[in-house]
């Protein structure tokens, strides 16, 4: 592929780099007028980062080694294509436990921010590159066999109905039976009734309204999809991916060599053997395989996240249904929520702040209360962990952190660097969390009695000043006292005297 020069892209390009099991990938592609993207440059190197995990449960100095060094090219591509890039870790990252240290090494050696993703944000972005752009009245299953797990999802158009991740994937399954050379029948049914008992376990609800036909998103699918299919289609009915397994438990090491990429073919019989058991637990009729999955989901997912869109509340949607498991009042979440979305966007020339923080505040103002849940008293430090502990799509799990933090500092204790728990935040990230739980303590204040009495609020830099005037429509006297305890906080943080003044009184 040409390169073009950097004039000619720079502040228009994204960049998505996978971080899985068997292989690291980068796609660098250029946003084009009308919203769509286009290629530009692609890497894929065999670093196999779950090699000997599963078996070890760490990844080895060696791996780290061979992956810190891809990932150093990587950000070097990155800087010269002035891309804006999101880099994902997966299954591997996700089970290792040095997985902080690694994650620690990425950042200061190749200067890039490694989200390690849960398997359901894993899924969505998958669904996102394989699905972008299906109307919304179209049904479509798909599924992407990973080194480390399975992913598959039920949706509508390019929205995920239903997702599911399994820790199912044919490294992890290749190094669990030892699978070196050809399958005794005994291994191979062994291998077939773990699949199937996995997926029985993990999926128990009914499936309704499931098409037969589903699509498949890895290189391991394409690779069986391409073996078991008929001269002339493009797919593989149920039947030819059974036959398959059958066929390629058969082979030596030697054969599935000469028959497939050397980097697939150790793995190949356990991925068929994964596809297998999902299209009979799908009830699945015939597979085809895309060239599309992971990395053209951050892509778009970046895409999506660098428009302001105001008609996109998949984010806050998330946020509403995780306050309704735990039973939050709404109307308070909602208006502590406006109002901190109007103080950040009103103070912008004062918090500096990039545009990407903002939506970590509007959803760490809709939970900020959760924790209630659990008890009263110390439900600021609840809410951190539920938040923590549940799955928001739409954030990677570095992003959830900030989120959860920014919440978790909205009452009691200042959020200083000196905390144990921010001890270990960038100072950009700690920036952002002591500036947007700064506005968060302001904006809850101005709902304490919970009864949503200010109707409108502006906010204006003037000199050493900000001037905060209040339009309410009862009385917010309990709002005003409740907020004379977050003025020092605010004076040290923004540097600024916060004056408070109603609409219509001098």
């Amino acid at each position: 592929m040409v390169r073009r020069a950097r004039t000619e892209v720079q502040d228009d390009v994204l960049g998505a780099i996978d971080v899985g099991t068997n292989a690291v990938r980068l796609e660098l592609a250029r946003v084009l007028p009308d919203g769509s993207i286009e290629g530009l440059h692609t890497e894929r190197d065999p670093v196999r980062p779950g090699e000997g995990l599963y078996r070890s449960g760490v990844i080895s100095r060696e791996v780290a080694n061979r992956l810190v060094a891809t990932l150093r090219r990587y950000s070097a591509l990155c800087k010269r294509y002035g891309a804006r890039v999101r880099s994902v870790a997966t299954s591997a990252l996700r089970d290792a436990r040095n997985r902080e240290e690694i994650v620690r090494r990425v950042k200061r050696e190749a200067q890039l921010s490694l989200d390690v993703v849960s398997g359901r944000e894993e899924a969505r972005l998958i669904c996102l590159g394989v699905l972008h752009g299906k109307q919304a009245h179209q049904r479509s299953l798909c599924i992407d066999i990973g080194g480390g797990s399975t992913e598959i999802i039920f949706a509508h158009g390019d929205q995920p109905k239903d997702l599911w991740s399994l820790d199912l994937g044919a490294v992890r399954l290749t190094e669990l039976f030892e699978v070196k050379d050809t399958l005794a029948p005994k291994k191979l049914e062994l291998m077939r009734n773990f699949a199937r008992e996995m997926l029985t376990e993990r999926i128990k609800t009914p499936l309704q309204g499931v098409p037969s036909a589903a699509i498949g998103s890895s290189g391991t699918i394409g690779a069986i999809v391409a073996f078991a299919r008929s001269e002339g289609f493009g797919h593989a009915t149920m039947k030819e991916v059974s036959h398959a397994v059958e066929q390629l438990a058969e082979m030596d090491s030697e054969k599935r060599r000469k028959r497939f990429d050397p980097r697939r073919a150790d793995i190949v019989v356990a991925g068929a053997v994964v596809l297998e058991a999902v299209m009979r637990r799908f009830k699945v009729q015939t597979i085809t395989a895309v060239d599309r999955g992971l990395r053209e989901g951050i892509l778009y997912d970046l895409l999506q996240r660098r428009r302001t869109d105001a008609n996109d509340h998949s984010l806050v949607d998330a946020a509403l249904t995780l306050g309704h498991r735990f039973a939050f009042s709404e109307e308070h979440g909602r208006q502590v929520a406006r109002l901190a979305m109007t103080l950040f966007d009103e103070l912008a020339p004062l918090h500096l702040l990039p545009a990407a923080a903002r939506p970590y505040l509007e959803v760490a103002a809709l939970l900020h209360d959760i924790g209630h849940a659990v008890n009263y008293q110390k439900h600021h430090k609840h809410t951190h962990y539920l938040i923590m502990s549940s799955d928001l799509p739409g954030l990677s799990e570095r992003e959830r952190l900030l989120v959860a933090l920014i919440a978790r500092f909205h009452r009691r204790s200042k959020p200083e660097g000196t905390h144990e728990l921010l001890q270990e935040l960038t100072p950009a990230e700690l920036r952002v969390v002591r500036k947007c739980a700064t506005l968060l303590r302001v904006a809850d204040s101005l709902d304490r009695s919970h009864h949503q009495p200010v109707k409108k609020l502006t906010a204006r830099v003037r000199g050493r000043n900000v001037a905060l005037v209040v339009s309410a429509r009862d009385s917010v006297d309990l709002e005003l006292w409740d907020l004379q305890h977050e003025l020092e906080l605010f004076r040290e943080v923004f540097g600024k005297t916060l004056q408070v003044s109603l609409s219509g009184r001098r």
